[in-house]
């Protein structure tokens, strides 16, 4: 289990190691790190102090981590609403959400397109009700109201 008591003698090359440790495993949010390195018990300036190093010297950047965040999420099929509202909660400001967002905005559709048939199949629902459900799935993985309208009314049903 790890020390949770306040280690004041922590000092910020001690810090600055074991974000560097957390930054090597992925990237990171300046809030999240924050998160994780104050749960360890270093304390708050000093966290701060050693973040904004690490940010200046372009080690620690929440554009970067947005951008991989993003890409991540979209190979797994979640949409842009669940990605938005993930970052979000992670710290990121929404000028870098939207940026990170706005790269992939021409395959967003293609994406909804593919995560639709990988759960339904290839053609698209004729009733009512099944047309619904499917709505509502890809509703829960992020995808506008929008988006799911376009891609159902493609091809309407007889």
């Amino acid at each position: 289990m790890r020390n949770l008591k306040p280690r004041p003698e922590a000092d910020a090359v001690t810090i600055r190691g074991a974000a560097m440790d957390l930054l090597a495993r992925r990237e990171h949010s300046a809030v999240e790190l924050t998160r994780k390195l104050l749960a360890r018990g270093f304390d708050a300036e000093a966290v701060a102090g050693a973040l904004a190093v690490l940010a200046s010297e372009g080690l620690q950047s929440d554009a970067r981590f947005a951008e991989t965040f993003v890409y991540s999420r979209f190979q797994r099929g979640a949409g842009p609403a669940r990605i938005r509202a993930e970052l979000r909660a992670r710290g990121v400001g929404e000028g870098l959400i939207e940026g990170a967002l706005v790269a992939l905005d021409a395959e967003w559709l293609q994406q909804l397109r593919a995560v639709r048939a990988r759960k339904f199949g290839p053609d698209l629902p004729g009733d009512f009700r099944e047309r619904a459900r499917q709505m509502r799935f890809l509703q829960q993985r992020g995808f506008s109201n929008e988006q799911i309208g376009r891609l159902f009314r493609e091809v309407e049903p007889d």
